[in-house]
């Protein structure tokens, strides 16, 4: 029997940084919500939602997921983009989340089943001084993490990706203007070795080490970059250059055998087909949220698979507590899963969006709850309304603007 949805809404809330929610309802009363977050952009991705997608939603039947999946997707015209991807993603993850709940089963079950007991997930250790980045290492260790990513403050660089200003935990989305920082890419090459060597000699090679190089890299500066941490044997390293230039990644390559990990960024296969089918990564990026959700996830994870690429999901706070619970139903139960970031969210994130995940010794489940396990409670989100933030822009030490 059809089930057809009765009604959708978009639900805007700051519990500290600004999320969007979309609530799916069908005739016999059961609903589903799904992450339509764009960080610096969520009033972009809610409009297109209210004014283009939820007319379209009222009356189709919310069993037809993939059906209504190619009816977003090809019906628009204008394909692809964050914001497109983005809403198309919070329809998706709705209903995936509603057809699980009819099913009282977890999401993950629905997917095929588990095809591991837990998902291993990543945290981010950072610091003013390599001191500090080593304190936050074993720190992160003593709450379980088995992998980290290491990010440390540039000698004679302002503004290093991945390490906050000030005592308060990093935050980059915190200007109602984006916020302009300075970069030199030549000082942070000399000074990656050094962070590394010294990671290693405290903590030795057992722990599985991550660093984020955010874009900021010529793809020759990413080679030599990759070539003088390969001894490390990192984990991988991440979005060293942008990669709208796929071929880049080929001359990367050439010089190093370190994992390369890229992707969150992306917003289909397409972004990523050549660097997957000539094995130019390790790891794939790409989220729930901004990937076209689960469908189009699954997608791109089979695809990868054929070519022993691996997935590695974005999972920084910038996505909601509904993006990381779909992204652990997604993450159990596929083949090539890799690794999952993880940044918890705050306590008040957590009361607005009640979840089943949990964590332990640097394992993730997402519950056995039915549906993707996450839910919003609208009278709490109503009480932080939306406040403007934007990432920063970056320029070089002449002023050149930079990739941030």
């Amino acid at each position: 029997m059809p089930n057809p949805i009765l009604e959708a809404r978009v639900i805007i809330t700051c519990p500290g940084r600004n999320f969007v929610t979309l609530k799916i309802t069908t005739t016999d009363g059961v609903y589903g919500i799904g992450d339509a977050t764009l960080n610096g952009r969520e009033f972009a991705v809610a409009a297109y939602l209210q004014e283009h997608i939820i007319p379209c939603l009222i009356g189709r039947d919310a069993d037809r997921i993939e059906d209504t999946w190619q009816y977003l997707y090809r019906g628009a015209y204008w394909r692809r983009g964050p914001v497109t991807m983005s809403a198309i993603a919070a329809v998706d993850v709705a209903l995936w989340d509603i057809k699980a709940k009819r099913a009282n089963m977890p999401l993950y079950q629905l997917l095929g089943g588990r095809c591991r007991e837990s998902v291993t997930v990543y945290a981010h250790a950072n610091g003013h001084e390599i001191s500090d980045l080593l304190e936050s290492v074993a720190q992160h260790q003593e709450l379980g993490y088995k992998a980290i990513r290491v990010q440390a403050a540039v000698p004679g660089v302002a503004d290093a990706y991945g390490v906050p200003h000030g005592d308060k935990p990093y935050e980059p989305a915190d200007g109602t203007i984006p916020r302009e920082e300075v970069w030199n890419t030549p000082k942070y090459l000399r000074f990656m070795p050094r962070l590394m060597d010294a990671v290693r000699s405290k903590f030795g090679f057992d722990l599985a080490i991550l660093h984020d190089g955010h874009h900021r890299m010529t793809p020759i500066e990413a080679a030599s970059l990759a070539k003088s941490l390969e001894e490390f044997q990192p984990f991988w390293l991440e979005d060293l250059t942008p990669a709208e230039n796929q071929d880049a990644f080929r001359l990367i390559r050439q010089h190093t055998t370190a994992p390369l990990a890229i992707g969150e960024v992306f917003n289909s296969i397409f972004d990523c087909q050549k660097l997957i089918s000539e094995q130019l990564i390790d790891y794939i990026r790409t989220t729930i949220v901004h990937a076209g959700g689960i469908t189009h996830m699954r997608r791109i994870a089979s695809f990868a698979d054929l070519y022993g690429v691996k997935t590695g999901s974005h999972g920084a706070t910038d996505l909601s507590p509904i993006c990381m619970g779909a992204a652990l139903h997604f993450d159990l139960s596929i083949p090539n899963f890799g690794i999952q970031e993880h940044m918890p969210h705050t306590a008040l994130t957590d009361e607005v969006f009640p979840h089943a995940y949990t964590f332990a010794n640097g394992l993730m489940h997402p519950g056995e709850a039915p549906g993707h396990g996450v839910d919003i409670d609208e009278t709490l989100a109503a009480k932080h309304p939306y406040k403007r933030a934007y990432l920063p822009v970056c320029r070089l030490e002449d002023g050149t603007l930079h990739n941030w």
